[in-house]
């Protein structure tokens, strides 16, 4: 045996012991050689180029939203539902999280696919999989596709820093595994079978986005876009703004083929540069369009290894203790195979198609009046705003899901003229109050406070005996 096959023999045998189909053990097995090898994963600024021009998806005319329009009899919505949700304190899938007139994540994303009649698949994890699948349950409607629900995503061994032997934790053996990324992807619908089901079906487009991003809707134009040039993949990107300055960007080889390099990606001497929004002007959504007969192709060729760029996250074993060993986790973005598609194409499409909620604040913002639900099921911004509401609260008192009820009790507060709201310190927020402007509530006592019912805050509002 090779010395490279006796190094990985160890993470086989696990991976085996597991259940893990043989594909998902190689391509593991690929990136653990890329490590052994000394790869770091890392894109450096003098290998790429920024992007200049796009299409623009506010520039599509009728012809090619027809073109989407007869396309959608071929096309189904994957979601990306693997996130627990913990950072906000859940236990659950993030997607059943209510959102929205008392309707979650989930909720939302099964009515768009019922109001344009297309099927809806999940990208679940272990954790995610039988809460969501029973939330689905509520609409039997969406079985009558001939397609599978759900596929689960892959799992793999994390790694130790010191020696590149997999990690024991006698403690917690679960968290001797890792999620391999939502590059994933592409390697989880071949094992499942639900490329092969789908494609037998029929299917050839998949819109895919995160669960927890509530812009990311079907749009018939640029469904319509991807099918008239014929293009294998397609990136929704949006104008890089400060606060994306941490989130992967569009670039571009020497040679024109587009790439995606994303933050665990950027060499230190290159961070300048990278969080440079003028020079990398666009962010990767993560709404992507593919064509499975592309895919499938690319697979097929690759004898199944999709090849994207590794990325190599430093961790420790436990992710809660930092004195816990270190170790390498293995990961992929799906994003990436955007350098995997010789042809792939990127198309820039406005703000509200990148609404990712991350935060307590991101979900107060969208539970206020200054975001409404369509007929449509879509959560746009009032028609009377022109611009998202920024909201930052105190993670010592809003951080988790329960703490902001708790201090809504009565619901949000009317965000409709707010620009930005920032909270400081222990406050409860009364029944109809309003929030103009740019504004902010600070606790300036030693206990909690309340916000009375009915105030209208414009500017810095005190409470809380000094």
């Amino acid at each position: 045996m090779h010395a490279a096959d006796l190094a990985f023999a160890p993470f086989a045998d696990r991976m085996h012991a597991e259940g893990l189909p043989d594909l998902a053990i190689r391509t593991f097995h690929q990136y653990y050689e890329q490590l052994r090898a000394g790869h770091t994963g890392l894109i450096a600024e003098a290998d790429i180029l920024p992007v200049a021009d796009l299409p623009d998806a506010a520039g599509l005319d009728e012809a090619t939203k027809a073109v989407g329009e007869a396309a959608l009899s071929q096309t189904f919505i994957l979601k990306l539902n693997g996130g627990l949700g913990t950072s906000m304190g859940l236990a659950g899938p993030k997607s059943l999280l209510p959102v929205k007139e008392g309707l979650s994540f989930l909720d939302i994303i099964a009515r768009q696919a019922l109001h344009w009649e297309v099927p809806l698949v999940l990208m679940n994890s272990f954790s995610t999989q039988a809460a969501s699948l029973d939330a689905l349950a509520a609409y039997p409607a969406l079985q009558r596709f001939s397609i599978p629900s759900d596929f689960v995503q892959h799992k793999v061994p994390k790694i130790r820093q010191d020696d590149l032997k997999p990690i024991d934790w006698p403690t917690d053996p679960s968290l001797t595994w890792c999620p391999p990324g939502h590059g994933d992807l592409y390697t989880a619908m071949r094992t499942s079978g639900m490329l092969a089901t789908l494609r037998a079906q029929g299917y050839r487009y998949a819109f895919v986005s995160n669960a927890d991003n509530l812009g990311a809707v079907l749009d018939p134009h640029i469904l319509g876009f991807l099918v008239a040039h014929r293009l294998p993949f397609l990136m929704e990107v949006t104008d890089r703004l400060l606060i994306d300055k941490k989130g992967g960007h569009l670039a571009q080889r020497p040679d024109g083929q587009l790439i995606l390099r994303e933050t665990a990606q950027c060499p230190p001497e290159d961070a300048e540069a990278f969080i440079d929004v003028a020079r990398h002007r666009y962010a990767n959504t993560n709404n992507l369009w593919i064509d499975l007969e592309a895919l499938d192709a690319v697979l097929t060729a690759r004898d199944g290894l999709m090849t994207l760029p590794m990325i190599r996250n430093p961790k420790t074993v436990d992710p809660r203790d930092p004195d816990s060993t270190p170790v390498y986790q293995l990961e992929t973005a799906m994003g990436t195979a955007i350098s995997v598609f010789p042809g792939a194409g990127a198309i820039r499409v406005p703000r509200l198609r990148f609404s990712p909620v991350k935060t307590t604040g991101d979900l107060l913002a969208v539970r206020s009046d200054a975001y409404v639900l369509t007929d449509d099921f879509r959560v746009r911004l009032h028609p009377s705003r022109t611009r998202a509401v920024q909201v930052f609260l105190d993670d010592r008192y809003f951080k988790l899901i329960d703490q902001l009820d708790a201090r809504t009790p009565a619901g949000p507060p009317s965000l409709l003229a707010c620009n930005q709201l920032t909270v400081e310190g222990d406050v409860t927020f009364g029944a109809a109050v309003t929030v103009r402007g740019e504004a902010a509530v600070v606790n300036v006592g030693a206990r909690p406070a309340v916000l009375p019912e009915g105030t209208v805050v414009a500017g810095r509002q005190e409470v809380g005996a000094a």
